[in-house]
């Protein structure tokens, strides 16, 4: 999946910005200010928040997702985009990290997040 799809597709959800904050290579997507997603342009990898059972079970089944480079690896996983991984899964990845990010805000800012539809 390359890079602007994967940007395009993050924007397209609900209360999302993007920021380098960190440096001019990982683009950071965030909703209602949590990070749901870093794409590294350079090392050509994304990382996705993930429940932690299934965190693992990705990790076995796919040679290109790893534990979250630099994130807290219980709940984040790197994927490589090497192209061995579907668009479609990696699309479901984001959408479930969204959706945990989400889950996991204050009742406020989701009812917040709600009226932005």
């Amino acid at each position: 999946m390359l890079p602007e799809t994967i940007r395009e597709f993050c924007l397209s959800k609900t209360g999302v910005t993007e920021s380098f904050p960190f440096d001019e290579d990982t683009l950071v997507f965030k909703v209602m200010g949590k990070i749901f997603a870093l794409l590294s342009l350079e090392a050509r990898s994304i990382n996705l928040k993930c429940d932690p059972e299934k965190a693992i079970a990705l990790r076995e089944v796919y040679p290109d997702v790893s534990p979250g480079y630099h994130m807290n690896k219980k709940y984040w996983n790197t994927i490589r985009l090497s192209g061995a991984i579907p668009d479609k899964l990696i699309r479901e990845w984001i959408t479930e990290s969204y959706k945990l990010v989400v889950d996991g805000l204050p009742l406020r800012l989701r009812k917040e997040l709600g009226g932005k539809k």
